[in-house]
């Protein structure tokens, strides 16, 4: 294993101490490391709060700021962050409105943010499930959210910004979710510091078809295939979930694992755009780029949101985040 590291005890806390020092401008680091925090916070407005396991980077904590969360909670490296995080994180930053949880569907996220909703006051939640792979694992029950959960905290976000009540923005984000779609292809392993050694084996010529953004297996493994017979068989596994909705406009998001280069992840993009406007899907919004990611694992997934006019004026809203940043 070759990584940057002092310790593999003390990665995550000086990692977060190089983040809030490099934004400073954007974000403050809360005490004991429990969460990231908007440095402005805006009275009256519901908070957003999200956060999970480290190793995603730059989700959740590059996506603090301006028109989109307003703290986020890190766990250690793939392991979901503790109740008393969330209370903490609901402390620094609820101003008055109210509080929503945008909950990835693991089992460790959804019982711990559940516990800390039901010990906090005026808190709801929004749990996302767009992975189209696999229908249950070891980490969840139902559906696993993977990467449409940075469209529901950007739609989301940006309706907070603008003054939506606690109830509806709730509702906002459960529709969100419920217009998007995703699905993962990973060609290597991530590697976590403290193991040492990939989280799985997979030989040069294979790749894995739906895997999570921990590594956990996805629908099967396969021969490495072309970029175009991958779009394919994912952007029709999207599209067939989707069904009728699978038509009109749609923000196209193509996400790199941590460890695929730009050039690969636009040709991917390139050829699922291609897939999906054969089937009637019209992309006007793009994003492409490593935002969800898991580690150093080398892969990519696609993500589909059907878009109505609300929620397209929504994404366009101004965002100013570590990671995302237009219109301001």
């Amino acid at each position: 294993m070759k990584k940057f590291l002092n310790s593999v005890d003390t990665v995550l806390t000086e990692s977060l101490d190089g983040f809030a020092a490099a934004h400073a401008d954007i974000l403050v680091l809360g005490e004991e490391h429990k969460f990231i925090r908007r440095r402005g916070l805006k009275p009256g407005k519901v908070a957003l709060i999200s956060g999970g396991g480290s190793g995603h980077e730059p989700l959740h904590g590059g996506l603090v700021g301006h028109g989109m969360l307003d703290a986020a909670c890190p766990g250690q490296v793939f392991t979901s962050p503790t109740p008393d995080q969330m209370l903490a994180a609901v402390a620094a930053v609820d101003t008055g409105a109210g509080c929503l949880f945008i909950v990835k569907n693991y089992e460790g996220d959804v019982m711990n943010f559940d516990m800390a909703a039901e010990m906090a006051d005026g808190v709801l939640q929004v749990v996302t499930n767009d992975d189209v792979a696999v229908e249950n694992s070891s980490y969840t029950t139902g559906r696993r959210g993977v990467a449409g959960t940075l469209v529901v905290e950007k739609i989301v976000g940006a309706a907070a910004e603008q003054g939506m009540a606690l109830s509806e923005l709730k509702a906002l984000g459960d529709r969100v979710n419920a217009a998007t779609r995703s699905m993962g292809v990973a060609l290597t392993s991530g590697t976590v510091p403290a193991a040492g050694k990939p989280t799985f084996e997979i030989g040069d010529g294979e790749m894995e078809f739906g895997v999570g953004i921990h590594g956990e297996p996805g629908r099967r493994r396969d021969a490495l295939k072309s970029a175009d017979a991958i779009a394919e068989e994912v952007c029709a596994a999207i599209a067939g979930d989707l069904a009728d909705r699978a038509k009109g406009p749609a923000l196209l998001f193509v996400n790199g694992f941590g460890g695929t280069p730009s050039m690969e992840l636009y040709l991917m993009y390139n050829s699922a755009r291609k897939m999906f406007e054969k089937q009637g899907v019209t992309v006007t919004r793009s994003l492409v780029g490593s935002y969800v990611t898991s580690l150093d694992m080398a892969g990519c997934s696609i993500t589909l949101t059907m878009l109505d006019d609300e929620m397209t004026a929504l994404w366009d809203a101004p965002v100013h985040t570590a990671a995302l940043r237009w219109g301001m």
